[in-house]
């Protein structure tokens, strides 16, 4: 059974190839009706994969890592943001989050904790005290091209799925990109 039409991909119901998906992934995906893509790992990154791919940058869903400190505590979120957008980190992300300092989460500690590979690491299967911040723009997209946890393929969900994740907040937290 194929999936819906989006860019030259052959999109297949993700829990038909759960081989295309990330442990973690595979095990949060849940009642979520997504479907995957192989890729060329190469191409994961999100300009990259779009030109290659014909899949619009509207239809392209980042996930950011972030990492917020306060008086010695440590919180770790995903942000969820179109590649068309710009996610305000030092303002409403690290409002939102409660934290005096925020930065991108390091390489390692995104990879470490969430058992993805950098570069596909999505908001589906995260560590379940990890809030899942999806910008309203995501939320209102329609289907949305996000990862897979791993590098050699995509996730095809539609953005209202993302915010109804356990954790997740939607929240204006980006702006179009110039």
């Amino acid at each position: 059974m194929t999936g819906p039409v989006l860019g030259k991909l052959e999109w297949r119901p993700a829990a038909e190839v759960p081989e295309l998906l990330a442990a973690p992934v595979r095990a949060g995906l849940g009642a979520i009706p997504g479907y995957a893509a192989p890729i060329d790992p190469g191409l994961a990154d999100t300009a990259a994969f779009c030109a290659e791919y014909d899949v619009p940058m509207a239809a392209s869903a980042n996930c950011v890592i972030v990492h917020g400190k306060r008086a010695g505590e440590s919180t770790y979120a995903a942000v969820m943001v179109l590649a068309t957008h710009r996610a305000d980190v030092n303002g409403v992300i690290r409002k939102h989050l409660g934290v005096r300092k925020i930065s991108f989460a390091a390489q390692d500690d995104a990879v470490g904790s969430t058992g993805m590979e950098y570069g596909g690491i999505t908001p589906i299967g995260l560590p379940a005290d990890w809030p899942v911040l999806v910008d309203e723009a995501v939320a209102n997209a329609g289907p949305v091209v996000i990862g897979s946890g791993v590098r050699a393929s995509k996730l095809l969900v539609d953005g209202a799925d993302l915010a109804r994740l356990p954790t997740a907040d939607v929240l204006k937290l980006a702006a179009p990109a110039d």
